[in-house]
């Protein structure tokens, strides 16, 4: 009853997504915007895995008819013509017959051979179904571990840029202040130092982008994908609304007449000091504890359901097998013509018959014996499932709960250091603080920051991890 339960609402996902899937987007335009949902069903349109389980799903379907089918008559019809010369000493004959017959077969009783091999073919197909649940789940995994990367690593570039404004604006000042004496020649050197890192760090990160581009676009197997945004997620929500995606001109920057580069919209002003990381980012606890997570996913993992519907299988096909002792109760419906030299005849023929099919007692003994230790593998495997499962979604559960305690510390460092970086600004600028102070408060500002988009980052992808192991998508 509770498969039948679980089953029936896997039909209804099933229809419900086929009816997204209508309204889905087919391709990508440019320019289009595109939410995690919009990807993943991009993803399960294009993938070969979940086309191929498709397919399962529909061979397994036509077993099912093809065992139903015996339930229904079967039809034969002959015709023949015979010629006979026969001569001997006294004389010679020759003989014509024309014969023709057709007839109706019907399955009377099978003492449940048929009705085993229906119920059987039923759960391989169920199995077939809750694989292709397994692959579509799978997918949606592997594209939201490679959006949240897109989402991280363009974080990442807007930090790193804002890191090169910051050591422009330094630069200019440290450079105001040497020709005012107020400074010497090594903070100057230093400070061209700490910007030329800046530059190649901003470099690396766009390098970082620019292969999550490929890794998202590689997820939902798309080639020449056109330019297009992404939406950020309910759980990667930072400052900006939309994460650009451009692999023509992801480098916005410009070269100066002396050969520097620099991004185009420097703007040397304390707001770039200040960019927010942490604005409007919104932060929910995760709702169920580890025991809950468990059952959940024993109740909703499509692997561990599709094992259960194969051990199903299996029992049936033992049954089966255990029935082939009985014979089958046929009937038939017959007409027969028949015309010689001598004489025609016609004629209607009804009966019924008990019979068995080459019917080797040894042999289906073994079968029996053959078809207990498959049902016992099957159990087997259901329980290496559950163990696997459990020790999964443990693992899953640790390491998200880790990260979920650290997100707020991380929020604490990047205030924090912040904060720190201002006092050491405003004590610099007014001559009270050195210039190592300085930029170890920037580096420490810029380095949490970044840190925390990665804590972010990993907590969103042990979060999918976690769903994932718990059957949901």
């Amino acid at each position: 009853m509770k498969n039948k339960i679980i089953f029936k609402i896997f039909i209804i996902f099933i229809l419900f997504l086929s009816a997204y899937r209508a309204e889905a987007i087919e391709e990508i335009t440019e320019g289009a915007t595109l939410s995690v949902n919009d990807c993943i069903e991009l993803a399960i349109k294009n993938s070969p895995e979940v086309q191929i389980y498709e397919q399962y799903v529909e061979m397994y379907d036509s077993r099912v008819g093809q065992s139903k089918a015996s339930y229904f008559p079967s039809i034969g019809a002959s015709a023949g013509y015979d010629y006979n010369n026969n001569s001997n000493t006294i004389r010679t004959t020759n003989r014509k017959s024309f014969s023709a017959q057709v007839y109706l077969n019907q399955l009377i009783y099978s003492f449940g051979k048929v009705f085993s091999q229906v119920k059987m073919q039923k759960f391989y197909k169920i199995a077939a179904e809750y694989d292709l649940q397994n692959a579509i789940l799978n997918t949606a995994n592997s594209v939201k571990s490679a959006y949240y990367g897109v989402l991280a690593a363009k974080a990442n570039v807007d930090i790193q840029r804002a890191n090169v404004m910051v050591n422009e604006r330094q630069y200019n000042r440290t450079k105001a202040f040497f020709e005012e004496g107020l400074v010497s020649k090594i903070d100057l050197v230093n400070q061209e130092v700490y910007l030329s890192d800046a530059r190649i760090n901003l470099v690396s990160a766009e390098n970082s982008y620019q292969n999550s581009i490929v890794n998202l676009n590689s997820a939902m197997y798309i080639v020449n994908a056109p330019d297009y945004q992404i939406e950020n997620t309910e759980t990667f929500n930072f400052k900006n609304n939309y994460a650009e995606i451009n692999l023509l001109n992801i480098a916005n920057t410009t070269t100066k007449e002396d050969g520097t580069v620099e991004p185009k919209d420097a703007v040397l002003t304390m707001q770039v000091e200040k960019t927010n990381i942490l604005e409007n980012y919104k932060f929910t606890k995760y709702p169920y504890t580890l025991e809950e997570s468990i059952e959940k996913a024993y109740k909703n993992r499509p692997d561990l359901l599709s094992m259960q519907a194969t051990q199903n299988a299996v029992q049936e096909a033992l049954n089966y097998t255990k029935k082939e002792y009985f014979p089958d109760l046929t009937g038939q419906v017959g007409y027969n013509w028949s015309n010689n030299t001598l004489y025609s005849s016609n004629g209607i023929s009804v009966g019924a018959y008990l019979s068995t099919s080459n019917l080797n007692i040894m042999e289906t003994r073994l079968r029996i014996k053959e078809s207990k230790s498959q049902l016992e593998i099957a159990k087997r495997n259901v329980d290496l499932t559950k163990q696997n499962i459990y020790f999964e979604v443990q693992n899953a559960y640790i390491n998200m709960i880790q990260l979920e305690k650290n997100i707020p510390l991380m929020q604490v460092k990047v205030k924090q250091t912040l904060e720190n970086y201002e006092l050491a600004d405003a004590r610099y600028e007014v001559g009270l603080g050195n210039f190592i102070e300085l930029q170890d408060a920037k580096e420490n500002y810029n380095n949490a920051q970044r840190d925390y988009v990665q804590t972010i980052y990993k907590y969103n992808v042990a979060l999918t991890d976690l769903k994932t192991a718990m059957g949901e998508k």
